[in-house]
């Protein structure tokens, strides 16, 4: 199969933004009176929305706070959402690489759109993606993944099928995405998550590298 177009998650792909949700989250919890957590709890709640993430960090006792702590942790990750984050070792290269191909690529995210932007314009520019998509709240916006929306959404609109896609990713719910939208789902294992949940999550195929994508497209790998 001949893929036209690459669309990536965010956090934990082409990003590296633990440490800056981790100081985020455990704002958030002092700020509530509630016990900070450490970097594997932090690790298991990214990737299914800042609610989702601030939720399980308070815990079923301090559900009537998750309003007030998704506030708290929105203000705080828009003033230092950009600590820490880093751009993975080899993700510039792969993306070059893609942009030499005449490779389209997209970025669909479960971040708030608008932080997506912050951390593309700060660690890679956004010349490289034809589309980069966070979490909207405006009606009628497409749900979070793993609800596949997003994904169709962006593939109708640069006008590439969805079956023409790599969907890359590094947890469940990205390779839930794209399998759901109709893309080939390519799991990495440079992210937040492990190889295990990546092959219960359904990937086509697990890459340890992100120059290993490049023999994906090339036919190498199957």
């Amino acid at each position: 199969m001949t893929y036209d177009a690459v669309m990536f998650d965010l956090d934990g792909t082409l990003a590296d933004t633990l440490a800056d949700i981790l100081a985020g989250t455990n704002h958030t919890l002092s700020e509530l009176g509630r016990p900070t957590i450490d970097v594997d709890r932090c690790r298991q709640l990214v990737g299914k929305g800042a609610e989702f993430l601030v939720s399980g960090a308070l815990g079923p006792r301090a559900a009537n706070n998750v309003a007030k702590g998704l506030k708290l942790f929105r203000a705080y990750y828009a003033e230092h959402g950009l600590d820490y984050v880093r751009a993975y070792k080899g993700i510039p290269q792969l993306l070059d690489q893609l942009a030499q191909r005449r490779i389209t690529m997209a970025i669909l995210s479960n971040k708030p759109e608008p932080a997506v932007h912050q951390v593309v314009s700060h660690l890679f520019g956004e010349n490289h993606f034809r589309l980069a998509r966070g979490q909207r709240f405006e009606p009628g916006a497409p749900p979070l993944k793993p609800h596949p929306g997003g994904a169709i959404a962006i593939a109708d609109e640069i006008g590439i099928p969805p079956d023409r896609w790599l969907y890359v990713g590094d947890t469940q719910v990205d390779m839930q995405t794209a399998n759901a939208a109709g893309m080939f789902a390519v799991g990495v294992l440079w992210g937040f998550r492990d190889e295990a949940e990546l092959r219960e999550g359904g990937a086509g195929v697990i890459i340890r590298k992100p120059l290993e994508l490049m023999k994906l497209i090339d036919g190498a790998i199957v």
